[in-house]
């Protein structure tokens, strides 16, 4: 049986963070973390030293600093930690975070996930619908109404001890709670302060030592008099309780779990189903509404756009930046691998090499830093190390001088000279540019009176090379669709009607469109999983096809439960039959981020999410395909392995049919858009050789709305030349998503209305890659 994984963390401790008054800051220096495997070692929140051999090491000597009101965009490959990190805020696992800071996070499981909210530990809320569950593990409601139930039981009972009973066990459970956090302050203090704080941890443990006496306090000796005033007592303390759950503020909570909830995609009628009956991307979006729902100092966001379709994403991102208005806003971390959604943040936290550095913008200017950075230190240490071989030159013919003509003072110069050299060596200016003071920049014991300067190393970059697609020997399209419609059951409504659709080699078609509005049905009818209802679908004698389900981490999942010892490398090998050596499977393996042993020795049970994504890349590769359909195969993956594919995908000369939501993964694998750096006559040469193969459709079947649904007009946008109409560094996709999004006035009207959805002449002539849009009708869902 394997062991649990076990967090500690350690730090270095001031008064000043226990007694810090806000909340919503922290500033936490000497940080360490380390994720340990067994049960030798519990969870250490002390002074003593982690050793990085007792197991993984995710943060050494790190500051971790947190300013009010800003929003934070937590960014690092994966397996660097950043999961255990926001696990460790969030838990107050790292010593110096109050107590009494309220913090709110949104982790990678499912909102029925028992056992792992302290708030619903002892209640059942398998039986609530999707909106008490939200209210319930956003607000405190559930703490109340425990005390409340405990406290009416004992005073509704015939028993007249009862009342009494339940009141001491209230107070005794609250009194152990506040010895908790007293026993805490206590030993991490030190000093006066520190001794202040042992002096009241033992008078208050006798408190809690009287408390259990007295709940333990056998009925018979209970007086008449203490009976009657604890009964009263347990009367006025139900009252209070009571008055706490005020109608008004009920009536708040539920209007505000109703907004987020509707901005997130729920109709009404799933508001009222149990939750119990929701589906687990559904779950997620509901952990998210209560999460949001929440009054917290600190916000943590684990992957939130997971399982939100664009418009949830935008609506998402919108509300983020409204909530950073507010008078005391909320200190957001934010992990996602959407380049775009995470834009929203003010500042980056860079996990990297067990440190944690900060920057003040967002990603793609942090890039840019960067290199501007590299190439500024690359170029001053090379002028230095010319300027310094010369001076070193100087001090060699002075010293050989000196010796030839003894010439002690000559060679005393000499080696002055050496000695300052060899100490005044390295960085001329200071981190902010200034220049460079010995006490202020260079603190502490060094070997030499100039810090060295230090070129950060470029990462490995992650690389995609898709395999070159045989040659077809005769032309024609690869798959080809007319006139189709589809629908699951002879009484059930139409998904998708009449879709003319043809993919040629070297297209690239991307799929837009809200959840539920036929993007699957319409790619399992263009691989050929389901047959259409009508119509007929074709395809090239000679094509050899890719696919990627949206499901395709799951059915790696099934097969490693089926089979516990089956690798990576072992179920490859069983796909390719002899096609492959072990050598070039294991090449494919390695480039798509699962090398050597990890591939090999690893079971798939084992493997992240991402590498499982990488794994089924590889199942599709081997092939080389003539055409890859991809559906949402960014869900799991880390950015830089998004970027490689984005850039190997519009590199590609085979065909590519998308769905995903990444709205940056979108611009770049099917329209083609600008990167951050590239140039404009780059984007000429992109627009030039693929105008006639992007094209981005965008699908609004089984739109649950009373608004009537209307087809967007290809001839609306056809009718101008799309070489001469572009709109440089506009982001196509977003633009076509924000004319959606115009109608949105409330987060209850999140649907477009029909003038909306016609595409109108401005928009044509701006964006060159719409030249076809593709939309079909449905009947309106009951």
């Amino acid at each position: 049986m394997e062991s649990a994984a076990t967090i500690q963390c350690t730090s270095q401790q001031t008064r000043f963070h226990i007694e810090s008054p806000n909340y919503r800051e922290l500033d936490i220096k000497g940080l360490q973390i380390l994720v340990t495997s067994g049960e030798k070692k519990s969870a250490t929140k002390g002074k003593s030293k982690v050793r990085s051999k007792d197991g993984l090491e995710i943060l050494s000597n790190a500051e971790l600093l947190l300013k009010e009101g800003r929003r934070y965009a937590l960014v690092g490959r994966n397996g660097t930690g950043k999961s255990t990190l926001l696990r460790s805020i969030a838990e107050k696992l790292i010593p110096g975070i109050p107590e009494n800071t309220k913090i709110a996070i949104l982790q990678q499981t499912r909102l029925t996930d028992g056992a792992k909210d302290p708030k619903q530990e002892g209640r059942d809320n398998t039986g609530l619908n999707v909106l008490q569950t939200v209210i319930e593990r956003a607000t405190s409601r559930t703490t109340i109404e425990q005390e409340i139930s405990t406290l009416s039981q004992g005073i509704d009972t015939s028993d007249p001890y009862a009342p009494v009973r339940a009141l001491r066990s209230l107070k005794h459970e609250r009194l152990q709670k506040r010895l908790f956090i007293l026993d805490k302050d206590a030993r991490l203090r030190s000093g006066m302060r520190g001794m202040q704080a042992r002096k009241a941890l033992v008078a208050f443990e006798k408190v809690v030592a009287e408390s259990k006496r007295m709940v333990e306090q056998p009925s018979e000796d209970i007086s008449t008099d203490i009976l009657q005033q604890e009964t009263q007592d347990a009367v006025d303390m139900l009252a209070q309780l009571q008055s706490q759950i005020e109608p008004a503020l009920v009536a708040e909570t539920e209007t505000r779990a109703r907004s987020i909830l509707t901005g997130l995609g729920f109709s009404s009628a799933m508001m009222a189903k149990p939750i119990s009956d929701l589906s687990g991307g559904w779950h997620m979006r509901a952990a998210l509404a209560a999460t949001l729902l929440q009054d917290a100092d600190i916000l943590i966001l684990d992957e939130p756009t997971n399982f939100l379709d664009m418009l949830g994403i935008i609506w998402l991102q919108r509300y983020l930046i409204s909530i950073g208005d507010n008078r005391k806003p909320p200190t957001m971390i934010i992990v996602s691998h959407d380049r775009d959604f995470i834009s929203l943040c003010t500042d980056l936290i860079i996990l990297k090499d067990k440190q944690l550095t900060y920057f003040h913008g967002d990603l793609p200017t942090y890039e840019i830093s960067q290199s501007e950075r590299r190439k500024y230190l690359t170029t001053m240490k090379e002028a230095q190390e010319k300027q310094k071989a010369h001076i070193e030159k100087t001090i060699a013919a002075n010293l050989k001088a000196g010796k030839a003509n003894d010439d002690q003072n000559k060679i005393r110069q000499a080696k002055s000279r050496q000695k300052k050299l060899d100490n005044r060596w390295g960085m001329e200016v200071s981190a902010r540019g200034g220049r460079f003071k010995l006490n202020r920049d260079l603190v502490g014991y060094h070997f030499t009176a100039r810090e060295e300067i230090d070129i950060p190393p470029e990462e490995r970059p992650v690389i995609i090379n898709l395999p070159e697609p045989p040659d077809l020997r005769f032309p024609g399209s690869l798959i080809t669709l007319e006139k189709v419609s589809f629908r699951y059951a002879a009484t059930s409504p139409i998904v998708i009607r009449d879709v003319d659709l043809s993919v040629g080699m070297g297209d690239q078609i991307g799929i837009l469109g809200l959840n539920g509005a036929g993007k699957s049905t319409l790619i399992q009818t263009l691989v050929g999983e389901t047959n259409p209802t009508q119509g007929t679908r074709n395809t090239h004698p000679r094509l050899r096809l890719g696919y990627y389900s949206q499901h395709g981490v799951e059915a790696l999942q099934a097969l490693g439960a089926q089979d516990e010892t089956l690798t990576s490398l072992a179920l490859l090998t069983q796909d390719v039959n002899g096609e492959l050596t072990e050598g070039e499977i294991r090449g494919l393996l390695s480039q798509l981020g699962l090398p050597g042993r990890l591939a090999s020795d690893v079971p798939i049970r084992k493997l992240s999410g991402g590498q499982l994504v990488r794994c089924a890349l590889a199942r599709l590769f081997w092939r080389r395909p003539h055409c890859l359909v991809l559906d949402e195969v960014t869900t799991h993956l880390d950015y830089e392995t998004v970027t490689a594919l984005r850039r190997a995908l519009n590199e590609w000369d085979g065909a590519v049919v998308a769905v995903s939501h990444d709205r940056w993964f979108m611009r770049g694998a099917v329209e083609g858009g600008i990167d951050e750096g590239q140039s404009e006559d780059e984007e000429d040469d992109t627009v030039d050789g693929l105008e006639n193969r992007r094209r981005v459709m965008y699908m609004h079947g089984l739109i649950r709305t009373h608004y009537e649904v209307q087809k967007f007009r290809p001839q609306a946008v056809e009718s101008h030349k799309p070489r001469k109409m572009v709109t440089r560094g506009k982001p196509q996709t977003v633009e076509l998503v924000n004319s959606v999004l115009q109608a949105l006035s409330s987060a209850e009207n999140r649907l477009p209305k029909p003038d909306v959805m016609v595409p109108k002449p401005d928009i044509g002539k701006r964006c060159y890659l719409f030249r076809e849009f593709a939309a079909w009708d449905c009947e309106e869902q009951s």
